[in-house]
C-alpha cells in the first residue's frame, strides 16, 4: 500500500497530471492489494500492520506535503486515511472468520465502484443531485451500482456458484453500497462503503444460504 501511495505521489510531483485522476489511480490500485492478500493467503498480521503503517503515513500527509496531488495539506477530507483503516479492519475481521472473500468484496467495491463512479460522474455526469451538501450525479451512481453488482456476483460465484441467491445478494449489496457512497462527507464513504458492503454480503449470505 505504501509503495502505491509513494509511486502516485511521485507521478503527481513530476507530471502535470490532474490531481483527481491521480487520486483515483491510487484509489483503484490500492484496493487490488486485497486480491494479492487473498490469493497468496497472506497472514492477517501482515495486512493489519501494513494498514496501520499506511494509516499513520496518510495522517502525516495531511499535515506535511508527503503525498502531493493525493492529500493536499489542509484538504478537508480524510478519505485516504479511512481507506487504509478499512483494509485493516476487514482483514482483521474476515481473515479471523476464514471468510476472506467478504473483505475482498468490500475493498474492491470501494476501489473500482467508487473510483469509476467518480471518473464517469466527472466526465459524463449531467444529472446532478445533492446529499448532505455533497454533489453527486445519476451517471456516477449508476456506475457505482453496476460495478458493485458485478464485483459481488463474480466473487460470490467463485465459492457458491451461479445461483439465484448469489444474484439477489449481489443486487442488494450494490444498491446499499451506492447509497453509502452518496454519503461521502470528509471521505467517510471510504470506510462505510467497504465495511458496510462486506458486512451486508456476509450477513445476507448467512441468512439466505446457511
Amino acid at each position: 500500500m505504501l509503495l502505491i501511495l509513494l509511486s502516485a505521489g511521485g507521478i503527481s510531483r513530476f507530471a502535470k497530471t490532474n490531481s483527481e485522476i491521480v487520486r483515483k489511480i491510487v484509489h483503484i490500485g490500492t484496493g487490488n492489494v486485497i486480491l494479492l492478500a487473498w490469493w497468496f493467503d497472506i497472514p492477517a498480521s501482515i495486512g493489519i500492520i501494513a494498514s496501520i503503517l499506511a494509516s499513520l503515513f496518510t495522517l502525516l500527509s495531511y499535515r506535511f506535503p508527503l503525498l502531493p496531488g493525493i492529500n493536499s495539506v489542509g484538504r478537508k477530507s480524510f478519505g485516504t486515511f479511512f481507506y487504509s483503516v478499512s483494509i485493516g479492519v476487514l482483514i482483521a475481521w474476515f481473515w479471523y472468520l476464514k471468510q476472506p472473500i467478504y473483505a475482498v468484496i468490500g475493498i474492491l467495491i470501494m476501489a473500482w465502484g467508487d473510483g469509476l463512479a467518480a471518473l464517469i460522474g466527472q466526465r459524463f455526469g449531467k444529472h446532478k443531485y445533492y446529499v448532505l451538501g455533497g454533489q453527486k450525479s445519476l451517471e456516477g451512481s449508476l456506475t457505482m451500482t453496476v460495478v458493485s453488482f458485478i464485483i459481488t456476483n463474480l466473487i460470490l460465484q467463485t465459492v457458491q456458484g451461479n445461483t439465484w441467491e448469489t444474484w439477489l445478494i449481489s443486487a442488494v449489496v450494490a444498491v446499499v453500497a451506492t447509497g453509502l457512497e452518496a454519503i461521502s462527507f470528509l471521505g467517510i464513504d471510504n470506510l462505510t462503503v467497504p465495511v458496510g458492503s462486506a458486512a451486508l454480503a456476509f450477513a445476507l449470505n448467512q441468512l439466505i444460504i446457511h
